[in-house]
């Protein structure tokens, strides 16, 4: 019989997470939406991480908490829909001591999105008029027109980062 430690089964339920959250923000680039599949995975996985690690209470208190501050900054059109429920969900994925350093790490690398965002805007031509017909072509031409007006930002992409970090 295999014996298989909490802490490996722990490890490998973040790792799936993590993959979840590529996909997320893979999808969040290029269609600047969250799937409501990913974050409930993500805090199912989480909780059956913490639940392992005897952290389950301390976990789901961190992610109600995040969650409303989320929530507060979505009612003032700070954040999206998608970005409150990813952000809850990472909060109750990690260990209650890893919530800060995982708030500090998607402040930060939110602000380095922006700064490239920011600075990308007036090196970026205009779309062209053709319509392109390859999908990463079509999505470059939608990068543009967003960067170009200043339209929202994958946060989930930045939401990523500080969850890596704060597993790492």
């Amino acid at each position: 019989m295999i014996n298989v430690s909490a802490s490996f089964i722990s490890s490998a339920l973040l790792a799936v997470c993590v993959i979840l959250f590529l996909g997320s923000s893979l999808h969040d680039l290029v269609v600047r939406t969250i799937p409501n599949a990913a974050p409930t995975a993500i805090a199912l996985l989480g909780a059956a991480a913490n639940v392992l690690n005897g952290e389950i209470v301390g976990a789901l208190t961190a992610g109600f908490l995040v969650f409303s501050v989320a929530i507060f900054c979505w009612r003032r059109g700070w954040l999206g829909g998608g970005d409150v429920k990813l952000l809850g969900a990472a909060a109750s994925a990690l260990p209650p001591a890893s919530v800060l350093p995982f708030i500090a790490a998607v402040a930060i690398a939110g602000g380095v999105l922006s700064l490239i965002s920011l600075a990308a805007r007036p090196l970026t031509p205009a779309p062209a008029s053709s319509r392109p017909s390859g999908l990463l072509a079509r999505a470059r031409r939608i990068e543009r027109w967003r960067i170009g007006r200043g339209g929202p930002l994958p946060y989930a992409c930045a939401i990523t980062a500080g969850f890596v970090f704060a597993i790492t």
